[in-house]
């Protein structure tokens, strides 16, 4: 089988126009970037939503693979082949991954969205906007201080760093600025992954460019000597943010290998962010569509519960249907197998060891109102056997598998996925909930998502952080939801904590108010929100050859 890139070069696409048209997007609507990408300006599109909404979200990653995008991508190319019209919706993919570990965003094998080079590197320039609106914001809290700081803003109480869309440790931490009194005056800063920037949460989670703006303005930079809060708009500038964010909001169509629309609009990481697609996006789509495929990021853990606390209850959407995706690889890596061991054949007691992992997701995923679908992503190297565990076990749970080949096949190889999940949207889901109130308070929230989700049984909240946590809800804040920063690899704070632990503790080591996105970031364990780059990144494999084509990306 080809690789990702040589595929994604081999196929054969059509203008972007003659998508737009397909979808149903008019030629006033339409601003091309090239040939085979657009923006969309929503505001002349059509304002009513009659579209059902597919949330595809898996188990927790592993390094063994579970193709939460490709199937995704499958999954809609599969509901055109069954006469369904169809929108997808993901999220653009971080510089920080493609030359990490991780690699791209754009899908897998036969079920990619294209051009996926582009789409992998700099795209529309989004995130280079967002980078570039969150750090026009540092520059000018420094100018402010630089000049008399008249607002009385307390050095040791700024809290709005910088941000880069790179893995790069070593601007974790900072010291700056340095040189003098003509650089001003010194203090300890550091620098986020631009994918973690409380910007890339507004751009996603706001309605239109006034809502944009609202929020930007919202957000706390830090804290006068008297403890009260200094907003951007108390710094002047929210207006000059939102000028250069115009054109980033709206969202970028593109095409999946087999013609058919997709919309990618922002990226939020989901184990430091919320992991979803803009609002913006998927309100567009549900306008222009019957079905709409979306992704939330990483495990159902972190992006499933996000999407339905966070994204859905200030969008005011519900999923009709969720799909959960697992793979055989996966499943024995859960199950105890170590990576290097899992092509050496067929071992169907660890797989059925590791489904304690697809258990544990499916509990949860119920807890919302929902049952899932179980997308069993296929491998050349499965066995029918260890195939037909998976699908036990899943109907022990009480949920349906299937398995779909869209990675070899493209859509066709997900049909049988897209009957399924398509009748399953049309018979409207069950009373859909939230894991919790808006009403409830901050620490409980926290505690519940613990204990519910990650089935912690301690949280550890220590004075501190809950007196930080009480402060704020007499802000005002305290009907925002929480959004949990904690390692995609395991239900605990322990990466290498596979299948499904119970009885650990939550240490919740640091909270963070979003204002302008409005939520309130909980971080437990050692995640951080400026990844490094591994011992062997992805970068050192990724060239240009002697006809000026690029290799290595994934």
């Amino acid at each position: 089988m080809p690789t990702d890139i040589e595929i994604a070069r081999q196929a054969t696409l059509i203008p972007i126009t003659e998508v737009a048209k397909n979808a149903g997007v008019p030629d006033d609507a339409l601003i091309p970037y090239g040939k085979y990408k657009a923006k969309v300006d929503t505001a002349t599109l059509p304002t009513t939503s009659n579209g059902k909404l597919i949330l595809v979200t898996a188990i927790n990653p592993t390094p063994a693979g579970e193709g939460k995008t490709t199937t995704s991508v499958g999954l809609s190319d599969a509901l055109h082949r069954i006469g369904k019209k169809t929108m997808l919706c993901l999220r653009e993919p971080s510089l920080g991954p493609c030359f990490g570990v991780k690699g791209g965003g754009a899908g897998g094998g036969k079920s990619q969205v294209m051009p996926m080079d582009e789409i992998n590197l700099h795209f529309t320039g989004d995130f280079h906007a967002i980078t570039s609106a969150h750090n026009l914001l540092s520059a000018m809290i420094d100018n402010h201080i630089y000049w008399g700081n008249s607002l009385d803003i307390d050095l040791r109480r700024v809290t709005w760093r910088r941000v880069l869309d790179m893995n790069d440790r070593a601007l974790r931490e900072i010291v700056g600025p340095l040189g003098g009194v003509s650089n001003g005056f010194p203090r300890e800063t550091g620098f986020d992954i631009t994918v973690a920037s409380e910007i890339m949460a507004i751009l996603c989670l706001a309605s239109d460019l006034d809502d944009l703006q609202k929020r930007l303005g919202d957000i706390i930079i830090g804290y006068r000597r008297d403890r009260t809060p200094v907003f951007c708009r108390d710094i002047k500038a929210d207006p000059a943010m939102t000028v250069l964010l115009k054109d980033a909001i709206l969202p970028n169509l593109v095409q999946t290998l087999e013609n058919r629309p997709a919309f990618l609009h922002g990226g939020p990481f989901a184990n430091i962010a919320h992991g979803c697609n803009s609002v913006i996006a998927t309100k567009t789509a549900l306008r222009m569509a019957d079905y709409v495929v979306t992704e939330a990021g990483f495990g159902a853990d972190l992006g499933a519960e996000k999407f339905m606390d966070i994204k859905c209850r200030m969008a005011g959407l519900k999923p009709d249907a969720i799909v959960l995706v697992a793979t055989v690889r996966s499943l024995k890596m859960n199950g105890g197998v170590p990576k290097a061991q899992l092509t050496e054949g067929e071992n169907v007691e660890a797989v059925r060891a590791g489904s304690v992992n697809l258990k544990r997701h499916i509990e949860n995923v119920k807890k919302f109102g929902i049952t899932p679908t179980i997308a069993i992503n296929h491998f050349y190297l499965d066995t029918d056997a260890e195939i037909a565990v998976i699908k036990e076990m899943a109907e022990s749970y009480g949920a349906e598998a299937v398995i779909c080949k869209h990675w070899a096949e493209g859509g066709a190889g997900a049909e049988e996925l897209a009957k399924i999940v398509a009748a399953k949207a049309d018979a409207g889901a069950p009373e859909f909930d939230q894991l919790y109130p808006s009403e409830m308070p901050l620490a409980e929230k926290i505690e519940t998502v613990a204990t519910e989700i990650y089935r912690a049984a301690n949280v550890a909240i220590s004075p501190a952080v809950r007196k930080q946590l009480k402060q704020w809800e007499e802000m005002g804040y305290g009907h925002f939801p929480v959004c949990m920063a904690k390692t995609q690899y395991s239900f605990s704070t322990d990466p290498t904590a596979l299948g499904a632990p119970e009885g650990h503790e939550i240490a919740i080591r640091e909270v963070r108010l979003s204002a302008g996105a409005g939520f309130v970031v909980a971080i437990a364990g050692d995640i951080m929100t400026m990844p490094g780059l591994p011992k062997v990144p992805s970068a050192e494999n990724i060239y240009l050859d002697e006809n000026g084509q690029i290799e290595g990306l994934f």
